[in-house]
């Protein structure tokens, strides 16, 4: 059966009723840019947009991995790459960064964004608004970064997509909010960038029809002078929500709450002329749509440069940069989690006999991780690849995967051969990102069978995992001696997960997200609010009866194949500003790069906040022996938090500060703070 021919609209786009199209064919969109620009009455170019999440050709690791390499450098220059490479296949929009703090594993999309707290977030933020915008000395380096989801997707009830989300103000304020407005203020602020509203009600009211969130307080408090567009069909689902009677009243409500663009349906094209002559909507809602995206589109360049050159789409189309692929192995690379080395197992030596375990080991389609649209499987190094790349010695067993059964011949034969195994499990792409939440979050089919086989051989077992969420690893931790979280790492994945099983590479990643004992523990995150009976032995407090109270792996946690220890923390109150400092020392046998982490904590204030809130972090690179004095300077504006008003405040009082190399593991000082 063939597929089904795309409607491309041309017809449509000839008379002036499309603005904008998705795809990622750069003949294609200078077909249509053409109709557009030289056969319709206006004239007016189209704005091609696609979902660039993480790296188009040039894949690299999935935001919540990516995060975790705590480098705002690298975090930018991938976003750049990402810009380059959209605007040689002829997009000029892309649908990123995705930045909702996610808590609930269960969630599939917590891949596509930066993890669970909401500084480290902003911090992505503006890496990314840096990295897709930043440069406009040329058309061929920057695009219009679209900003998602406005607002609250991710505490879908449940962890169930599209799923129905309830807060305070204050909790909006002080965790979803911040992420959002760092990105305006990076450079989304002015009209270079859109955001799209979420698909979710909040509090009751669609985020497509929300006018306290996007004209109060996206386009009115934060100044974002560019356009909102809906998340496909957002509109149309207000009538499923229930708070529009049909397709007309859904495009109003829409229109006066401040969305300009319209994904997916034609209820804008088809309604809004008539509501204007029906006294429904003044016509000057829809002047300000327009000016908005106008001048997105003039800021692009489109009206002067509306084509893709011909020279650049054959560049792309030969092969992908060699400068590309490097920067998507070293993001990679610093994107690997180390969270379990008993034993000291890895690094293993390079003339060790391999077995490889695993369907996800030689798979190079897996690597790219979800919302991945763009790739060419001849970029793609599967960890099997990978292994062969580096001179391992490797046999391949793809005798167990997340579906399916286990072959007992392979499993065997896997268990003899090696001096060891290395046994890659986890996810395939479908299991993670949109549409894809799961009740259960440990290791899919008989994983976990396969890997009690191989342990019960005697042969040393290092489990590499291949996933697009946190998973629930308590039986893991406790019978496997080695577990290295490697995500989905893009097209690079294989020589990545090479370099640091070999030892190439000293890990450095560190956890965006925590990840449970259990699946009954989500949503777990380190950041919670204290309760009145906080998690202790007796039985009348905050806990579960049959599961620990804390997260398994915390926020901001990853091992080495050296150590570090933090010492003499000092905080200074200098009138405006807290100086902090912390000396961190390499106390092992190897280089590595440790990732410092500052935290605080209002002991006491008007509203009940956090036990550990991050205010900084520094990579700091230390030769074995080596210590470094590492300083955070924060400033005393940045201890404050929003209230039930959406005000912000500054209370005096007693606080804690923090360093260490996660979020539990900690060195800590108190200070009375004036303001």
């Amino acid at each position: 059966m063939s597929a089904a021919k795309r409607d491309y609209h041309e017809d449509d786009i000839r008379a002036g009723l499309v603005g904008s199209v998705m795809g990622n064919d750069p003949v294609k969109a200078n077909e249509l840019q053409k109709i557009a620009v030289e056969e319709s009455r206006l004239g007016i170019p189209l704005i091609i947009g696609f979902d660039v999440i993480h790296g188009l050709r040039g894949v690299f690791p999935i935001a919540i991995a990516e995060a975790g390499s705590f480098d705002d450098d690298l975090m930018e220059r991938t976003a750049r790459m990402a810009a380059e490479e959209s605007r040689a296949y002829g997009i000029s929009w892309n649908f990123a960064p995705m930045l909702d703090v996610a808590r609930d594993a269960r969630w599939g999309r917590v891949s596509e964004g930066p993890g669970e707290d909401p500084y480290l977030a902003s911090r992505f933020a503006r890496a990314k608004i840096r990295g897709l915008q930043g440069r406009t000395d040329s058309a061929e380096t920057y695009v219009a970064a679209c900003v998602k989801h406005f607002v609250a997707y991710s505490t879908c009830e449940g962890g169930r997509d599209y799923n129905t989300t309830s807060m305070s103000v204050s909790q909006l304020y002080n965790v979803y909010l911040p992420p959002f407005k760092a990105a305006v203020e990076e450079g989304a602020a002015t009209a270079m960038a859109s955001f799209m509203a979420s698909f979710n009600d909040l509090n009751g009211v669609p985020c497509t029809v929300n006018a306290w969130t996007l004209r109060d307080i996206l386009k009115g408090a934060y100044g974002m002078e560019g356009f909102v567009v809906s998340d496909a069909n957002g509109i149309r689902e207000c009538v499923s929500h229930g708070i529009a009677a049909n397709e007309r009243d859904a495009g109003v409500q829409a229109a006066k709450a401040g969305l300009d663009m319209d994904m997916g349906t034609h209820i804008f094209r088809d309604h809004l002329k008539k509501a204007i002559e029906d006294g429904l909507l003044p016509v000057e809602v829809v002047d300000e749509a327009v000016r908005r995206i106008l001048t997105v589109k003039t800021w692009l360049g489109l009206f002067e440069r509306p084509y893709t050159p011909e020279e650049t789409i054959r560049a792309y189309a030969e092969a992908l940069p060699e400068s590309h692929a490097a920067l998507c192995r070293e993001a990679a690379e610093k994107s690997i989690v180390l969270l379990k080395n008993e034993g000291n197992i890895l690094p293993i030596k390079r003339d060790a006999k391999v077995s490889l375990v695993g369907s996800l080991a030689g798979n190079a389609g897996e690597v790219v991780g979800a919302w991945s649209m763009g790739w060419e499987k001849k970029d793609c190094v599967s960890i099997l690849d990978g292994l062969r790349n580096a001179g391992a010695t490797v046999r391949y067993y793809p005798c167990g995967g997340p579906e399916g059964e286990l072959n007992e011949d392979e499993i065997q034969s896997a268990c003899n051969d090696g001096d060891v195994i290395v046994a890659v499990v986890g996810e395939l792409i479908s299991m993670s990102g949109e549409a894809s939440s799961k009740a259960d979050i440990t290791l899919p089919g008989k994983q976990r069978e396969l890997l009690e086989r191989l342990t019960a051989s005697g042969k040393p077992v290092v489990t590499v995992l291949m996933n697009g969420r946190p998973l629930a690893l308590g039986w893991e931790a406790e019978r496997l001696p080695v577990l290295l979280e490697a995500w989905h790492l893009g097209i690079q994945m294989g020589n990545a997960v090479a370099s640091v099983i070999f030892g190439d590479v000293n890990p450095s990643g560190k956890l965006t997200s925590s990840f449970p004992f259990v699946t009954g523990q989500e949503p777990t995150y380190y950041n919670h609010p204290n309760t009145g009976r906080p998690a202790g032995k007796s039985k009348f407090t905050s806990k579960y009866l049959d599961a620990p109270a804390k997260a398994l792996y915390p926020f901001g946690y990853g091992l080495s194949y050296t150590t570090f220890a933090y010492e003499n923390l000092r905080v200074t109150d200098t009138g405006d500003s807290l100086d902090i400092a912390v000396t961190v020392r390499n106390t092992g046998s190897r280089e590595g790069t440790e990732v410092a982490q500052f935290y605080i904590r209002d002991v006491t204030a008007s509203l009940v906040r956090p036990v550990k809130e991050l205010k900084g972090y520094r990579r700091v690179a230390l030769s074995p022996g080596e210590a470094r004095e590492v300083r955070l300077t924060l400033s005393k504006r940045n201890l404050g938090f929003y209230d039930n008003r959406g005000e912000y405040v500054l209370e005096d009082g007693l606080f804690r500060v923090y360093a260490g190399g996660d979020s539990e593991n900690v060195l800590e000082q108190e200070l009375d703070v004036r303001f």
